[in-house]
């Protein structure tokens, strides 16, 4: 019976990690590995300097902040979204919505202030939505929104800031 269980350990063990790698390799590449392509550049120590950990961690490393953790889902002043890295005007705050996922969404981002990429994590496809200038992550668009597009552009907090009209 000992040695039964030790095989299904094993063999649990391997899964576990053979799951891991896969995921880990089907990440799409950080933000950093095409910073080239970006107006705004800064190094690595840069990054980790001006940025808050949790910030840094999603904008730099595509990582996704936990949902209902945002002080700008509850955002409902006249304004304007920006990137939180380099601060480049996102969204108009009239293109937010309530969308009850628990990060702030929005239909539309404002001409040329975003890009996308196709985000194959978690062996799914998605699209990610990165901000135009410095190539930070910002979170993925999806086609289940409001009109009149019809898009949800389901976007981390920590990734943004806020400026008031």
């Amino acid at each position: 019976m000992t040695s039964l269980y030790d095989r299904r350990s094993t063999l649990a063990a391997l899964a576990t990690g053979t799951v891991a790698a896969v995921l880990t390799a089907c990440r799409a590449a950080p933000a950093d590995a095409a910073a080239g392509n970006f107006p705004y550049r800064l190094s690595d120590k840069q990054w980790r300097a001006k940025l808050s950990p949790a910030a840094y961690r999603v904008l730099r490393e595509e990582d996704t902040e936990r949902p209902f953790t945002s002080p700008l889902n509850k955002e409902k002043r006249a304004g304007t979204f920006t990137c939180a890295g380099c601060g480049q005007p996102l969204f108009a705050s009239k293109t937010k919505f309530e969308s009850g996922t628990g990060w702030p969404s929005f239909w539309a981002p404002l001409p040329r202030a975003v890009g996308t990429t196709t985000d194959t994590t978690l062996g799914m496809s998605r699209t990610e939505v990165h901000c135009s200038r410095c190539g930070g992550h910002l979170g993925h668009v999806f086609d289940d929104g409001p009109p009149p597009t019809g898009k949800r552009y389901c976007m981390n907090g920590v990734a943004l800031g806020y400026r008031g009209a």
